[in-house]
């Protein structure tokens, strides 16, 4: 890409020039692209790819959209947690996506983890998590710990699926604890993860 100065007309230029410049402006700057012929490659990989996008959309969509026990602010806000977790931060929204599209690949059953409640009335130095899936999934497994990139401890999740129970014991009262549900390896929806969720233990 070149950034431009004066030549060619590029002061404020912006669109295409026949079939072989392209002029904008990005970031500030003046600047000018070869112009490449858009595609849309229709070969079975790439519809396959996009029938698994497709899918993933539709079923965050429809979380949100629940009359009751939909995909809330504490959901989105963990899937955004989850995703600053890599080297290439990502939205909440991509976040689920990502994860949905590795577990299709992989061949397993994808699904979403949301509507997140998280409750230490039950006893001092408990956690207690109740969290659903859109699709459901074999045994699941809450992995905790003191930071969101150690999550180093786990407890089997109980309740009846899709709905899972995970009770975080024992806590040290006062400190933040990070935790996050994923479906246990060998079941069905292998890889599905839910957000990285963080609460204070009472």
């Amino acid at each position: 890409m070149a950034k431009l100065n004066a030549p060619l007309f590029s002061f404020s230029a912006s669109g295409k020039l026949a079939n072989a410049l392209v002029y904008f402006g990005w970031k500030g700057l003046n600047v000018v692209r070869s112009w490449v012929k858009p595609s849309n490659p229709k070969t079975l990989a790439q519809t396959t790819q996009r029938g698994y996008l497709a899918a993933a959309v539709a079923a965050i969509h429809t979380a949100q959209a629940l009359a009751a026990n939909m995909m809330n602010a504490v959901d989105t806000a963990a899937y955004s947690l989850w995703g600053s977790t890599f080297a290439t931060p990502r939205t909440w929204f991509n976040q689920i996506v990502k994860n949905w599209l590795d577990v299709e690949v992989a061949g397993d059953t994808p699904s979403i983890f949301y509507d997140a409640v998280i409750d230490a009335v039950p006893a001092t130095g408990h956690i207690d998590l109740d969290i659903d899936a859109c699709v459901t999934v074999g045994t699941a497994k809450c992995f905790y710990g003191t930071s969101k990139t150690a999550l180093i401890n786990s407890v089997a999740c109980t309740g009846t699926p899709p709905n899972y129970l995970a009770d975080i014991t024992p806590t040290v009262p006062g400190v933040k604890y990070y935790f996050q549900v994923k479906a246990d390896v060998g079941q069905v929806g292998e890889g599905v993860e839910s957000g990285i969720y963080h609460f204070v233990s009472t």
